[in-house]
């Protein structure tokens, strides 16, 4: 799975993070996964259910609600777009590559996003499975 090391990341630069997923039952899937993904660690987070879902450094929700003042959106799991990019530095949209309903979801969020003038990068793992940046 390639959302939590870039989860780390984001905290390790001293982001906040949002996570979009498409469902609640996707988010509970995620919210278990994120505490147990490594035997040595886990990533600290929460999800908009909680009442204190603002002090999480990274909270799990299924609408493009922002309750921890996040300035990095991810989008996983089909969500939509959020409504304002305003508060983010950066939104990030994963999805995968090789299952075509998704493929022409993302094609047609970066269609979106390009008419809005946003710049855009894409990144794909290569066969080693190191990120790299398409043209």
């Amino acid at each position: 799975n390639v959302l939590p090391p870039l989860l780390e990341k984001s905290l390790e630069r001293g982001w906040r993070v949002a996570v979009q997923v498409g469902s609640e039952e996707r988010a509970d899937a995620l919210d278990g996964h994120l505490w147990t993904y490594r035997e040595d660690s886990f990533l600290p987070h929460g999800t908009w259910r909680e009442a204190d879902a603002a002090d999480h450094p990274v909270v799990l929700l299924i609408d493009d609600a922002n309750p921890n003042s996040a300035n990095v959106r991810f989008i996983v799991d089909g969500a939509a777009l959020p409504d304002d990019f305003a508060p983010y530095e950066r939104v990030v949209l994963i999805f995968n590559g090789e299952d075509d309903e998704a493929l022409q979801r993302a094609r047609a969020a970066w269609t979106e996003c390009k008419s809005k003038g946003f710049d855009l990068t894409y990144w794909q793992a290569d066969e080693r499975g190191k990120w790299q940046r398409r043209e």
